[in-house]
């Protein structure tokens, strides 16, 4: 029987008050107590009076861009992670190979657990190879253990076809995570459309191409009644149909990532291929919606939008450059700094970045600070600031658009079932 205890710390839990500082006790993994502990144990953590948050759980990260080999593979993702303060990552398909099968959901379960630090949870494709037309063996992969069905890498055009799996994702009781671009509108648009991109004479991806799809995958779930999840919201009119679509739908859950609420298309300025995301940037209007919507409880979820490409696919021409954007290490820490203050407390950055996610992924004792949860556990220090340096990133993908950017909020220290993994 192992013991760990965590001593001088400020505990964000439903059962401890944050004001005054406690110890957590930790036996075989699992949270056993909370308050003013003093047993023997095998190791003994001092937090030092800082903060005590369950480990973060990402919904939207890719593991690598070129498959398990690359330079940014399945082990340096999840240091990564657990620099960032995630014990648990939800993974996108569009890997190498392509998750839509159980041999490779199995392989990518069995990888997770010899060579990552952190907790791995494969999506499955919604699509075979991510083709975005022939519906995948999803019933296999949710035996093999699966936590939702994404179309990330292949979105479905038909509306038939979503439709239909929307129908059939109601027999697992498990989140289709849709969202995208509608290409007729996106395809060769490589910045958000307006003053910036006509400045810079690149072609404009609308608003529209996104609030289509919004719209479109909220009228099937709204008739299908299945628990539809939208990864990726960008704009103001998304947040105001997703909105509207909650009155009368429990089922609707919505997610974004911290730059699209913290950074504007104004950072493309001067052809700057770090800040080359999909979906591009948008207005300041359309972040400060963003921002209200996490607020008022519209959007449920931030996810890291993880999207490791390369930098040599970077420092190129913009319109060749790839798309992506090196954010495990910075997602806690922006998101932070944007959003808390008297009216947005870390207790309400937990909820949509460890509560929401476990629940909206079913799983089981993890994303709170409870008696016989996981210990999945981060300490940080929310006063600690720093300049962001992407050469200091675990990520292969040594780069950010928040370069020099002073933030707030330093992970400490992360445990995985109360086993020190970083710090």
């Amino acid at each position: 029987m192992k013991r760990v205890l965590i001593k001088n710390c400020h505990i964000i839990s439903p059962k401890c008050s944050s004001k005054s500082l406690n110890s957590l006790l930790v036996i075989d993994g699992k949270i056993s107590d909370m308050g003013d502990i003093n047993v023997e144990c095998d190791e003994i953590y001092d937090a030092e009076g800082n903060y005590l948050l369950p480990g973060l759980i990402d919904m939207n990260c890719k593991i690598c861009e070129d498959g398990f080999e690359s330079k940014d593979n399945l082990k340096i993702v999840s240091l990564s992670a657990a620099a960032g303060g995630f014990t648990s990552l939800a993974v996108t398909p569009d890997t190498q190979p392509i998750i839509d099968n159980k041999t490779v959901v199995d392989y990518v379960i069995q990888r997770g657990k010899t060579e990552s630090k952190v907790n791995i949870y494969p999506y499955g494709s919604i699509t075979k190879g991510c083709n975005g037309r022939d519906v995948a063996e999803i019933g296999k992969m949710v035996s093999k253990g699966i936590v939702g069905i994404s179309d990330n890498g292949g979105r479905v055009r038909e509306a038939t076809v979503l439709r239909d799996v929307l129908r059939y994702s109601k027999m697992f009781d498990i989140p289709v995570i849709s969202g995208g671009l509608d290409e007729s509108l996106s395809e060769g648009k490589v910045v958000n459309e307006g003053i910036i991109s006509t400045k810079l004479g690149l072609f404009g991806s609308p608003r529209e191409a996104e609030e289509v799809v919004v719209s479109r995958n909220l009228v099937l779930g709204r008739y299908t009644d299945a628990r539809l999840h939208l990864p990726t919201v960008t704009t103001e009119f998304s947040v105001e149909l997703i909105e509207k679509s909650k009155v009368d739908n429990d089922n609707i859950t919505a997610g974004t990532c911290p730059h699209y609420f913290s950074l504007t298309e104004k950072e493309v300025e001067g052809y700057n291929t770090y800040a080359k995301v999909n979906p591009p940037l948008r207005t300041k209007k359309d972040a400060d919606a963003v921002k209200e919507g996490i607020y008022s409880g519209v959007i449920d979820v931030i996810a890291s939008g993880h999207t490791p490409a390369s930098i040599h696919r970077k420092q190129v021409e913009f319109d060749l450059a790839a798309y992506g954007i090196s954010s495990l290490e910075t997602a806690f820490a922006v998101s932070f700094t944007e959003l808390c203050g008297k009216d947005f407390t870390v207790s309400d950055l937990v909820r949509v970045m460890a509560e929401n996610p476990a629940k909206i992924l079913k799983l089981k004792n993890k994303g709170t600070i409870k008696k016989d949860y996981d210990a999945d556990l981060i300490i940080v220090d929310l006063k600690n600031e720093y300049a962001v340096k992407g050469s200091e990133f675990y990520s292969k993908a040594d780069y950010t658009p928040f370069e020099g950017k002073k933030v707030k909020g330093k992970v400490i220290k992360t445990f995985v079932k109360g086993e020190k993994i970083f710090g």
